[in-house]
């Protein structure tokens, strides 16, 4: 017979050897006997779902240096003047590419990807706060892509993998992307510069303006806070990219 009475189990309370257990814990009694416990709560699918994920972001975090994005210096444009020198520079970019020939579709991609080295370069160098950071990948990416899109024009025949890795690698190391296609167009030049004799003389101002602008640009990069430096290496890239489009002529 069952204790209805509420107050019973105070009165139980203190006799020897009665333990007075919430009416609760005989549902939960019950739940356990007659299935009513969701054993679903216990299987492995969650875990698992967890496990996965955690995995996936291990592997992401322990990805190669050559897979993770550069880290972008933002110095320069410390004041206006500087600024507007730097927009200005861009602008021959802009003009470059729209003179640029198209004679085909990779010549053409070029020619737009030397309008966009222009609008990145005058975007980031114009833009202020958190947005800057990211302009400057931009730049630095575009920078990349027209090196990329020169060497398809002036080569057809490069190696069809090398073209699919730089394009990979191309949102996560633009600088060794620009330098290992440079350095392919820098080999073509010199090569139809002694095979054209007409082309000598924009493989001479060519070498100039690359060695100057080489050294403008680390000189930028050691001393950051001397303004106009990089104005000036944008004009001598300027000249460089004029001479290069010789080549495509």
């Amino acid at each position: 017979m069952g204790i209805k009475d509420a107050s019973m189990p105070r009165v139980l309370e203190g006799l020897h050897g009665v333990q007075v257990v919430n009416r609760s814990s005989y549902r939960d009694d019950e739940d356990l006997h007659h299935g009513g416990f969701d054993q679903s709560a216990c299987d492995g699918s969650g875990i698992v779902g967890i496990s996965q994920g955690l995995l996936i972001r291990q592997l992401w975090q322990q990805r190669p240096s050559c897979l993770r994005p550069i880290k972008c210096s933002l110095q320069g444009d410390s004041h206006i003047g500087e600024t507007i020198a730097n927009v200005l520079t861009s602008m021959p970019f802009i003009f470059l590419g729209l003179r640029a020939p198209r004679q085909n579709l990779n010549t053409a991609l070029y020619a737009n990807s030397l309008v966009g080295v222009g609008i990145a370069s005058s975007l980031y160098h114009s833009s202020r706060g958190e947005v800057r950071k990211y302009l400057r990948w931009a730049d630095y990416t575009m920078i990349a892509a027209a090196s990329l899109c020169l060497s398809r024009a002036l080569r057809e025949e490069n190696p069809k993998v090398l073209m699919a890795a730089s394009t990979l690698l191309l949102p996560f190391q633009p600088l060794m992307v620009s330098a290992v296609h440079t350095g392919m167009m820098e080999a073509t030049f010199a090569r139809k510069a002694l095979e054209k004799p007409a082309l000598r003389m924009a493989h001479n101002l060519h070498t100039v303006s690359s060695l100057l602008g080489g050294a403008l640009f680390f000189a930028d990069d050691c001393f950051p806070e001397t303004p106009y430096l990089h104005a000036a290496w944008h004009l001598a890239a300027a000249v460089g990219v004029g001479t290069c489009n010789k080549l495509l002529e």
